[in-house]
C-alpha cells in the first residue's frame, strides 16, 4: 500500500478498496475454476477435427431416413408402371409394417427384396440409377431425419469420410449418399450382365453381421482405425456393426437396441419424439460376421472406383 502514499486519505482509501475488491474477485475466480471439472475429465470433442484415420458409418432405414428406402423405391417404380397394382399393395403393406413395428422384420425384408429383384430383372442398371435420382426427390428427400443429417455433417466438417451401410440396393444407397453430400455407400449388390439385371443377388443382402464385415473391409481398404470411427443405427440387427467401432450410436433405437445401448453405455439419440440422451462408452470388439458381407463390400468398392 506504500505506493498509494501520494494520494489523499479519501482517494487512498477508495483505491485500496478497489485493489482489495480486485484481489478478492481474482481469488474467487481461481477457486471457482478449481471446483468445475477440468477439460480432461469431460467428454472429449467428437468428432475430432482432422482425424483422417476416423470415419462414420450410418445405417439408412429409420436412422438417416424415415421408413425403408426399398419401399419408397417401389412406389416410384409403380408410378413408372414397372409393376401392377397388386404388387403396390404388397409394398404398401410391407411399408406399413415397418413403420408400425419400427424394426426390420427379416421375413418382410426378404419378401421386399425378392419383389424388387423380380421387378428390375431385364432392366438396365443405368436406367435404374437415373430413376433412383427422380425417386429420391419424389419420396425420400423430405423423409431425412434432420438430427441424423446434422451428425453426418459434423463428421464431414471435421474432415472425415461418411458412408451409408444398408441392405438397400447399392445403386439407391449411392444416390442417397450423393444427394446428402456423403462420401459413398455400401449396399446390397444385384447381379448384372452387360449392364442388365439378371434378377439375382451377388452373395446375400447386406444385413446384420454382413454389415460389420462390409465396414471391416472398407476400413481396411481406406486405412481407417475402427477404434476412432463411429457407427449409427436404429436396429438391434446392427449391433455387430456398432460393436465394431469405438464410437457407437443408437439412433431412434428399437427396444432391443435401446436396452443393449444402455447396458453398454453407448450414446443414444431419439429424433422421433425429441428425446435425447447421451452417455460415453467404449464398446466391446465385434464378433465375426458373415463372409458374404466382405464379398459385398469388395464388390461395392470395385464399383465405386471404376
Amino acid at each position: 500500500m506504500a505506493a498509494l502514499g501520494w494520494l489523499t486519505p479519501r482517494r487512498r482509501s477508495a483505491t485500496a478498496r478497489s485493489v482489495l475488491a480486485g484481489e478478492a474477485s481474482a481469488e474467487a475466480a481461481r477457486k471457482s475454476s478449481r471446483d468445475v471439472p477440468q477439460a480432461a475429465e469431460r467428454e472429449p470433442e467428437f468428432p475430432v477435427l482432422g482425424d483422417d484415420k476416423a470415419a462414420a458409418f450410418f445405417d439408412l432405414d429409420n436412422t438417416v431416413m424415415q421408413g425403408a428406402a426399398l419401399f419408397h423405391f417401389g412406389r416410384g417404380l409403380y408410378k413408372r408402371k414397372f409393376f401392377e397394382t397388386r404388387d403396390l399393395a404388397r409394398f404398401a403393406w410391407q411399408q406399413a409394417w415397418f413403420r408400425l413395428a419400427g424394426v426390420e422384420d427379416p421375413e418382410h425384408m426378404q419378401e421386399a427384396r425378392d419383389s424388387a429383384l423380380s421387378i428390375v430383372k431385364g432392366h438396365r442398371v443405368a436406367e435404374l440409377e437415373t430413376i433412383g435420382e427422380e425417386i429420391y426427390d419424389e419420396y425420400m428427400a423430405d423423409r431425412i431425419w434432420p438430427g441424423t443429417r446434422a451428425l453426418a455433417q459434423a463428421h464431414l466438417d471435421a474432415g472425415q469420410k461418411v458412408w451409408l451401410v444398408t441392405a438397400a440396393p447399392v445403386e439407391i444407397a449411392q444416390v442417397i449418399a450423393r444427394r446428402l453430400g456423403l462420401t459413398g455407400a455400401l449396399g446390397t449388390v444385384a447381379e448384372s450382365v452387360a449392364g442388365v439385371y439378371t434378377g439375382a443377388l451377388v452373395g446375400e443382402p447386406l444385413h446384420g453381421p454382413a454389415k460389420a464385415e462390409a465396414v471391416r473391409a472398407l476400413a481396411a481398404a481406406e486405412g481407417l482405425d475402427l477404434n476412432r470411427c463411429a457407427a449409427y443405427s436404429d436396429s438391434h440387427n446392427d449391433i455387430p456393426m456398432l460393436s465394431l467401432v469405438g464410437h457407437p450410436y443408437a439412433i431412434n433405437p428399437d427396444a432391443k437396441l435401446r436396452r443393449h445401448a444402455r447396458e453398454q453405455d453407448w450414446r443414444l439419440r431419439d429424433y422421433r419424439t425429441g428425446r435425447k440422451a447421451a452417455k460415453v462408452g467404449i464398446p466391446a470388439a465385434a464378433g465375426v460376421g458373415a463372409v458374404a458381407g466382405g464379398t459385398a463390400a469388395a464388390i461395392a468398392l470395385s464399383r465405386r472406383r471404376r
